[in-house]
């Protein structure tokens, strides 16, 4: 077993997850805005802190994916933030990307960028405490798209990314996002989501990245959030299983989702009945940004010193997904 697969394992065996608390200063403070408390630099630290501290991080979530500004910050008990982290027995990560831009000769597509002085970046990263990473490619659904322009230059960055970031002794996540945003059907995602992650693979094993070493970080196979076409949530998970089956390789130790729009108990039940219902050899588990944070953030706006009432409802919300992630989830829990 090499170390990278290890490292791997750490983060997504026995129900443990990834808490996304990488979101960028400007999504960040739109999320604060959204519950009407002031996106100072204090704020978003102490929110964090809150999550990163409570007694979840060391009963379910396995890895914490942080954004620049705080993997360099320093609690308000003087302890390094990657450091905290650690201490609850997680492993903390970093978003690496630099965002999505407009695709040069497409119409409407984007083109994740970062690759840039990345070697740079990922050591100094390891030395502030990283042991695994995150890149976000995001493909939109329409007649036209995803184009193969679309499809093939995200991989190749997704590949260029993940083999940067093995060398320098990290597990990079390997996330190709095909949106939620449409009025496409449940097959149409499927057929594009395979269509993406296939050509991902292929850029991966072209640019000699361990698969063993590797988190991959998908969406569910849902309907557009603008679409007629309503399934239910088996159905939901029977293709999202039937997808993955057909489009990762064996070796690929696991697979943490996005939650990508869905609510938080929509997330959950999807990801319960994945479980329930898989029979491959992948780890199936979460990495949830707003599915995790969501009531507890609304909570904590009310109050931003009652740290203990917001850590019960984070624990709450990362247990349910950690026993979904084990298939061992249902609704009568939730009360």
């Amino acid at each position: 077993m090499s170390e990278l697969n290890k490292i791997a394992l750490q983060i997504i065996s026995n129900g443990k997850g990834i808490l996304a608390a990488d979101e960028s200063t400007a999504t960040m403070t739109k999320r604060l805005d959204g519950v009407n408390v002031p996106s100072t630099l204090e704020n978003r630290l102490l929110f964090r802190e809150t999550l990163f501290s409570s007694s979840a991080m060391t009963d379910c979530i396995g890895g914490v994916i942080l954004f620049d500004e705080t993997i360099k910050q320093i609690s308000t008990k003087k302890n390094k933030i990657p450091k905290l982290i650690s201490s609850m027995g997680s492993l903390p990560g970093i978003k690496v990307d630099t965002g999505a831009k407009v695709l040069a000769g497409s119409t409407n597509e984007k083109i994740t960028e970062g690759l840039d002085g990345l070697r740079e970046r990922l050591k100094k990263y390891y030395e502030l405490g990283a042991r695994f990473t995150k890149w976000r490619g995001v493909y939109s659904i329409s007649e036209k798209h995803p184009s193969k322009l679309a499809i093939y230059s995200n991989a190749h960055s997704l590949a260029r990314y993940a083999a940067l970031v093995q060398e320098s002794g990290m597990v990079p996540i390997v996330e190709p996002e095909v949106l939620m945003d449409g009025e496409h059907s449940a097959k149409e995602c499927y057929e594009k989501t395979s269509d993406v992650i296939k050509k991902c693979f292929e850029e991966l094993i072209l640019h000699k990245v361990d698969l063993a070493g590797i988190i991959l970080k998908p969406n569910m196979i849902l309907p557009g959030n603008k679409s007629k076409d309503k399934i239910s949530n088996e159905e939901v998970a029977k293709l999202t299983l039937e997808c993955l089956k057909s489009s990762v390789p064996s070796e690929v130790p696991g697979i943490a989702f996005l939650s990508g729009g869905q609510s938080e108990i929509e997330a959950t039940e999807n990801l319960d009945l994945i479980n329930k219902y898989n029979d491959t050899s992948f780890i199936m588990s979460y990495s949830y940004g707003r599915a995790l944070q969501q009531s507890a953030l609304k909570f904590w706006s009310k109050d931003i010193k009652n740290i203990e009432g917001t850590q019960k409802i984070f624990n709450h919300r990362a247990k349910m997904n950690t026993l979904a992630a084990q298939g061992k989830w249902s609704k009568d829990l939730e009360n």
